[in-house]
């Protein structure tokens, strides 16, 4: 048997999948998840040069920044969310 490695690009093919998938990330209680996720959308949507302008930073830094190791200020994960038609809204926790 063959196993192959898993490409979250593969499963994020539509707005749905993608609202499912920051959604998931929103509601983990890892919050380095987060910037990972924007990431995977920016580039299943093929945005990253989009977002990294947004960002005021260059591309590679902004693979960098939003990398697992990356640790992102909080102005570049908010720009990026917008260039990506989110904004980051806080509600009390249910």
């Amino acid at each position: 048997m063959k196993l192959t490695k898993f490409n979250i690009l593969d499963h994020l093919k539509n707005e749905e999948e993608i609202q499912a998938f920051i959604q998931v990330a929103l509601d983990d209680e890892d919050p380095a998840f987060i910037p990972i996720a924007l990431a995977e959308v920016a580039r299943a949507r093929k945005a990253m040069a989009k977002a990294a302008k947004a960002a005021g930073v260059a591309r590679t830094s902004l693979y960098q920044s939003l990398s697992a190791e990356g640790r992102p200020a909080f102005d570049t994960v908010a720009k990026v969310a917008h260039s990506l038609g989110y904004k980051i809204t806080l509600v009390p926790i249910a």
